[in-house]
């Protein structure tokens, strides 16, 4: 059996959480709670590349808006 989170000829999506972190995620298999999808379903190469562009801040956004905060 195949690992879902490593086929590379599966459909995926990204997910989302609310401090903005992603993951790539079997389309096939249900959305877990705190998660939104934002991109998807498509290719694996195809999410990944939406992964590379939309998460640039790999903080989780309270850390990086802390830091924002601390360093005004």
């Amino acid at each position: 059996m195949t690992n879902p989170f490593e086929a590379s000829d599966a459909d995926y999506t990204v997910l989302r959480n609310a401090q903005h972190q992603h993951s790539l995620w079997p389309a096939a298999l249900a959305v877990p709670d705190g998660w939104t999808v934002v991109h998807g379903p498509a290719d694996r190469t195809d999410c990944l590349e939406y992964v590379r562009r939309q998460w640039v801040d790999l903080r989780p956004s309270h850390v990086a808006e802390f830091v924002a905060a601390v360093s005004r």
